[in-house]
């Protein structure tokens, strides 16, 4: 199995991280947004899911920002390294076999040039709702012009 929820036990909440005051208001009126919307995204026939890119060396936050944000929510979180899929099969598996209310920790996007055309395949947009995805990246110089869309 490459991946499975764990309980979170992390500290990090959104008064504890450094963060710059009107940057993380926005996150969180966005989050609150996502949350209130479900009933809308039902109606309108789309994946009640949102989307988020993180990116920075390590030791800038990333980690305790999805910390804060699981909490927020109270969701569960899940970490995948795309290293480790093989097809998309797997992928879509593993994508499948979350929970809902959980967030998508998808470490190191760069390194899997498949993962637009997974997307496009339907690997990625098959997915069930109730789900926030975090792509990572080491840094924004190795986001391809592609992949920035």
């Amino acid at each position: 199995d490459y991946w499975s929820s764990t309980t979170l036990d992390h500290p990090a909440t959104f008064d504890k991280i450094a963060m710059d005051p009107e940057v993380k208001k926005g996150l969180i009126e966005d989050l609150n947004l996502f949350i209130s919307r479900r009933d809308y995204y039902k109606r309108v026939g789309k994946a009640w899911k949102r989307g988020y890119l993180l990116y920075g060396p390590p030791g800038t936050g990333k980690s305790s920002l999805v910390a804060a944000m699981a909490n927020y929510l109270r969701f569960d979180v899940y970490d995948l390294d795309l290293k480790e899929v093989m097809c998309n099969s797997d992928l879509r598996r593993l994508l499948i076999g979350t929970a809902s209310k959980s967030i998508l920790v998808i470490e190191d996007i760069d390194c899997s040039v498949e993962l637009q055309n997974r997307a496009a395949e339907g690997g990625v947009a098959a997915v069930d709702d109730e789900k926030v995805w975090i792509f990572h990246l080491p840094g924004a110089s190795s986001l391809g012009l592609g992949m920035a869309r």
